[in-house]
């Protein structure tokens, strides 16, 4: 019941000034997001590391109208993947995108603006031995996502992209790239979508999850299993299992801060378990769309701000 709500939180100016002006508010939302530097990023890495867990990194921000701050967002990825490097811990980790950080939302030249900064991210992530996974943020920029991401892939064919089970269009997506090489994070989706374009109950988004799941597993792809829920994460065992698929041709994927314990045991049990490390100060949209997936987050949140207030 509360999860329209927050979502419709999470693009609300008014909303957002009110959360961030609770002092409390900070300290609570680090269980979910590294810090606000990138030294927090590569802190995080390091300890992520130490327990057998890969990353990809999001430089937290959305929806940027301004082409500067769309260059910077790029400059942020070239630093974060180049202090990677220097502590030896660049090679096998990713870094998440939001085209819409990088340019995607301006105007009639934004995708051609986001395809040229991806490319620049891309190509930091290559010289040292990194990744780069396109996130999907709303319907409306799918199409643009996946026209960008084919332009990637004729000259980075590693590059991911993100595709999400609770759009009704998804299972076609997950035949189109289960193709050789081809890199998927398959999640269930975090925006409020009309009905039109999108399945709205739970049941439904997670037969549509293991529909999307299976194609991905028979393909000839990297499925990346983006998912904390229990029964998703048993039927990909399975599935990896009935496919004979091995740790090297899959991963399960994780958000920082939830079910820390599950990602070791994923880890120890010999499956590759990345962990999704968002840093960076615009953190509200994420962290407001993390308490609307999970009502065990936003129990946290309160209580947090009440033991704290």
């Amino acid at each position: 019941m509360l999860r329209a709500p927050l979502l419709a939180a999470a693009r609300s100016r008014r909303i957002r000034e009110i959360v961030e002006a609770v002092p409390a508010t900070r300290s609570v939302v680090r269980r979910f997001v590294a810090g606000s530097e990138t030294a927090d990023a590569v802190r995080v890495a390091r300890e992520l590391a130490a327990d057998g867990l890969k990353i990809t990194l999001d430089h937290l921000g959305e929806d940027t109208t301004d082409a500067a701050q769309a260059a910077a967002t790029v400059r942020a990825y070239e630093s974060v993947l180049s202090a990677l490097a220097a502590e030896g811990l660049a090679a096998g980790a990713d870094v998440s995108v939001k085209l819409s950080a990088v340019g995607q939302s301006l105007g009639a030249d934004g995708e051609d603006v986001a395809l040229e900064n991806a490319r620049k991210i891309c190509a930091a992530a290559e010289s040292v031995g990194a990744t780069v996974t396109l996130d999907m943020e709303d319907h409306t920029t799918t199409d643009s996502t996946l026209r960008i991401l084919r332009e990637l892939r004729a000259e980075f064919p590693w590059v991911g992209a993100v595709l999400q089970a609770y759009l009704r269009r998804t299972e076609q997506d997950c035949r189109d790239l289960s193709g050789p090489g081809s890199r998927v994070r398959l999640c269930k989706g975090a925006y409020a979508e009309p009905e039109s374009v999108a399945y709205q109950e739970k049941s439904e988004v997670d037969k549509s999850y293991v529909r999307c799941l299976r194609i991905l597993m028979a393909g000839q792809g990297h499925p990346m299993v983006a998912s904390h829920d229990p029964r998703m994460i048993e039927i990909a065992e399975s599935l990896v299992v009935s496919t004979g698929r091995t740790s090297a041709d899959h991963e399960f994927q994780m958000l920082y801060g939830i079910r820390p314990e599950e990602q070791k045991r994923i880890a120890a049990s010999g499956h590759t378990m990345r962990v999704y490390v968002p840093y960076g100060d615009e953190w509200y949209g994420y962290f407001m769309r993390r308490l609307a997936e999970r009502p065990a987050n936003l129990a946290f949140f309160l209580r947090g701000l009440a033991t704290r207030s």
